[in-house]
């Protein structure tokens, strides 16, 4: 806290000090944020947001979300091969040893994490996506079980314009081909927004290709001056081969192999591995306002995944289906010192899923080895009250009431009565504030409980026996940080320092036929620091041949360690946290120049990574670096045409991205693509 206050006082004399001409500058849009109810300035806000725009995402490549994502610090994701996603904030990959856990998603206003905690986030086409929202830290208090964070996505929507039509070609290296197009029409009060996509990718590893073919539709309807209906449906049917991880002498031999086969276990070609998972998701959101004080906003959803995995012990089938509710009322108050809101609400779900487990004979299910029914519901109630007291102190106080759990049955190898594992009920709260110091500097402090409940998955993992004993994780979280903006937005500085102290840690543990299961193991102390600056060095001037230019730099420091934390005979305390670099830095420029001419570089540095709990196998460093030129104002007749090029991994670094951690056999690495390019074209009508 020391360190943060004394950093903070050197930022505001130092930049305070500087002259600049107001009037050879230009003064940007103001960055709005709204992580829970009400649109505010970001900095004004009480805890760390991460926040990744249009702009952003449209300087990265667009087959992947993986660059953009790591453009924020605390946060890293991974693609272990095409389609493959592993999310993480704040380290929370512990208990992830693919996809996306302990980190709860919103895709407008319904969760896309259902209530067995799982998120199908690599469903969702990156062109259906207009803006993510990372709430770093745990936000339990508003949104539910969670410990690491909460993501909210903003879904591509209506434009300004009454008509538009939108498209988008790509293709690169390994095969690589998407194309999206999307649809704004709006009529009177009605508006409406469809997006379509569909991409392929051969990959760079052998079994490694994908494909994606999605659909979705954005509504709204303003039916009244003070009442809308609004609705989001898609459709996503992703498939991508799974290649396997390598042991570190297959890495270096030959980096594009697939697992290959080993004793009696085949290879991942030979079992043809891969994920087949077709998602169909829809909500329905009813927004409200009563009266200038009083609103009431209520949303009903539900999803449907048939998911099919052949892997090379078994071949799963999975049927999910799941329903919820999300409903609060909001209540605005002005007087001569303060503007209150104060918020009242629940959330509600159910899913259910059926799990059938099969042998797999060469990619063709065979006899059963297991068959289970569970229900995981999800409930909770929640109060929230803010105060913003004189436009300079902003004050939060928010609780939630949380019941979760799940019922269960057996179909096969034998058949046994439904039974049912109620979680100790949970509040979980948090205290946040932040205080304007001045126009342009803010202080923050945070103190907020973490609970995440087990998912379905480490309930129910990959050695098909439901484990009863696995309980919730919890701890508390205490941050304070800064931010600064100077000469009219130009440059703008956010500090975050935090302490989290995680007790009764799910970790994953591996058995000697491969198959994993999860245990509660002692816990984490996490200790980091997270900061982010943006600077325009050359201000925004359509009249210069430099029409301006822009760094960014995102820099992560995480001491993570375990702590009272034994496997079996083995004590891990002390040791750093499995798969959680110490170090992470972002750097990103981008040159405007005229004729919209754009060029853009990034460089991402990653220390190494501890790939086993006893912290004897790392990944090595890497330096990542990738470009990106184009021109935007290119016309075809009387239509404007966006051309661009791009390459990824210019330095041609042999790295994994998406290790396997305390992985079996020692087959820890999946290697990245080699330097590859790629090129593209939008145009808008």
């Amino acid at each position: 806290m020391k360190k943060l206050l004394v950093l903070a006082s050197i930022i505001y004399s130092s930049v305070a000090f500087a002259q600049t001409n107001p009037d050879t500058v230009k003064k940007l849009n103001e960055v709005t944020i709204k992580p829970y109810f009400s649109v505010q300035p970001i900095l004004r806000a009480t805890g760390s947001i991460g926040l990744i725009n249009n702009s952003t995402i449209a300087q990265q490549p667009a087959n992947s979300l993986v660059a953009s994502a790591n453009t924020v610090s605390g946060v890293r994701m991974e693609e272990r091969s095409p389609g493959s996603y592993r999310l993480s904030v704040r380290g929370s990959l512990l208990r992830s040893p693919f996809g996306v856990r302990n980190v709860k998603i919103y895709f407008a206003d319904y969760p896309l994490t259902d209530a067995g905690g799982n998120s199908y986030l690599n469903a969702i086409d990156i062109s259906a996506i207009a803006q993510l929202q990372i709430l770093k830290g745990p936000q339990g208090s508003i949104y539910g079980a969670n410990t690491a964070g909460v993501i909210l996505i903003d879904p591509a929507g209506t434009s300004s314009d009454s008509s538009t039509i939108k498209v988008n070609l790509e293709g690169g290296s390994f095969g690589a081909f998407r194309e999206n197009i999307s649809l704004n029409k709006e009529v009177g009060n009605y508006a409406v927004n469809i997006t379509q996509a569909y991409q392929t990718n051969d990959g760079y590893r052998n079994h490694s290709a994908m494909q994606r073919k999605y659909i979705q539709a954005l509504q709204k309807w303003n039916y009244n001056p003070n009442a809308s209906l609004k609705s989001l449906i898609f459709y996503s049917d992703l498939n991508y081969q799974t290649p396997g991880g390598l042991t570190a002498a297959q890495f270096a031999d030959n980096p594009k192999l697939s697992r290959p086969a080993a004793g009696p276990n085949k290879s991942a070609i030979e079992q043809q591995a891969g994920i087949h998972s077709k998602t169909l998701f829809g909500g329905v959101t009813h927004d409200w306002n009563i009266n200038q004080n009083l609103k009431h906003l209520a949303s009903v959803f539900s999803s449907y995944t048939d998911f099919k995995n052949p892997f090379i012990s078994n071949f799963e089938l999975r049927r999910e289906l799941t329903i919820g509710l999300r409903s609060y009322l909001e209540y605005h108050k002005s007087t001569d010192i303060a503007d209150w809101n104060l918020n009242l609400g629940l959330e509600s779900m159910k899913t259910g899923t059926d799990f059938d487990n099969f042998d797999n004979n060469l990619g063709v299910s065979g006899a059963i080895q297991a068959a289970h029914d569970l229900n995981a519901f999800s409930n909770f109630g929640f109060a929230n009250i803010s105060a913003s007291i004189e436009d300079k102190l902003m004050i939060e106080l928010s609780s939630s009431l949380n019941f979760s759990g799940y019922d269960y049955k057996s179909i096969a190898p034998i058949t046994t009565d439904k039974q049912r594992n109620n979680f100790k009920a949970q509040l979980m709260p948090r205290l946040a504030l932040s205080y304007l110091l001045d126009p342009r500097f803010s202080i923050r402090a945070s103190a907020s409980k973490g609970y995440s409940t087990p998912t379905i998955q480490e309930i129910r993992p990959s050695n098909n026996i439901i484990n009863v004993d696995l309980q919730p994780e919890l701890g508390w979280d205490y941050e304070a940080g800064l931010r600064y903006e100077a000469f009219n937005s130009q440059l703008t500085v956010d500090v975050n320092g935090f302490f989290y102290n995680l007790k009764n840690a799910i970790v994953r543990r591996i058995n000697d036929n491969a198959t994993e299961f999860f245990v509660n193991s002692g816990g984490t102390k996490q200790f980091g620091l997270e900061s982010s600056v943006s600077l325009w060095i050359l201000s925004q001037n359509n009249s210069a041949f430099i029409r301006g230019l822009k760094i960014n730099n995102a820099f992560t420091l995480s001491r993570f360690r375990f702590d009272d934390y034994i496997d079996r005979t083995d004590d891990f305390s002390g040791n750093s946290l499995t798969g959680v670099p110490e170090a992470t830095m972002v750097s990103g420029a981008e040159l405007s120049l005229p004729s919209s001419i754009y060029i853009f570089v990034q460089h991402n540095y990653t220390s190494s990574i501890p790939l086993n709990d006893a912290n004897t196998v790392y990944a090595r460093k890497y330096h990542l670096l990738q470009a990106k030129a184009g021109i935007k104002s290119f016309k075809i007749g009387n239509v404007p045409v966006e051309v661009y090029v791009g390459a990824d991994n210019l330095l041609n670094e042999k790295y994994s991205l998406g290790n396997d951690i305390n992985a079996f056999g020692n087959r820890f690495f999946n290697p990245a693509a080699t330097r590859n390019f790629y090129c593209g074209l939008t145009v808008k009508i």
